[in-house]
């Protein structure tokens, strides 16, 4: 059986990391993801989605997106019920991602990743975004080089 969700959408709200009792990082957050057919006279629609990331997923996406911020996204699609609070049983459809992308977008000429910095955006080709070395997590923006943008590509 297969059960792959591949999106791409704006998230609505800042996404904030939690840590469970364990100690393991979460965040959820919703993305709007626009419909691809509108009707005559009617603007575009679109859906939202909740989606789970756990782990560096989490930390991740809490460290470089915001509310706005177009981003790409595949996990898979899980169902869970839970009682409220008043007694009643609860339904939630979600997208637990465990692949997250940048999209290549350019807001301006800087971008901001969270927090009071702002870097110099770069060129993006949306590549999935693996978990990075764990020597890379603490390093700054000093302990790398620009490269040349060169219109000849090596493939």
């Amino acid at each position: 059986m297969i059960n792959r969700v591949i999106l791409m959408g704006r998230l609505t709200a800042d996404p904030e990391l939690k840590t469970t009792a364990s100690g393991i990082s979460v965040t959820s957050f919703s993305i709007a993801v626009d419909r691809s057919y509108v009707k005559n006279g009617e603007e575009r629609k679109a859906d939202f989605i909740n989606i789970v990331c756990w782990r560096q997923t989490a930390e991740f996406v809490c460290r470089y997106f915001s509310k706005g911020s177009l981003i790409a996204l595949e996990g898979q699609l899980q169902t869970r019920t839970f009682q409220a609070k008043d007694g009643t049983n609860r339904h939630i459809t979600e997208v637990v991602a465990d692949n997250v992308s940048f999209t290549g977008e350019r807001r301006d000429n800087s971008v901001s990743y969270g927090g009071n910095q702002s870097y110099p955006s770069t060129q993006s080709y949306g590549a999935p975004v693996q978990q990075a070395p764990t020597s890379y997590q603490s390093g700054s923006n000093s302990d790398f080089q620009d490269l040349p943008l060169d219109d000849d590509l090596p493939f």
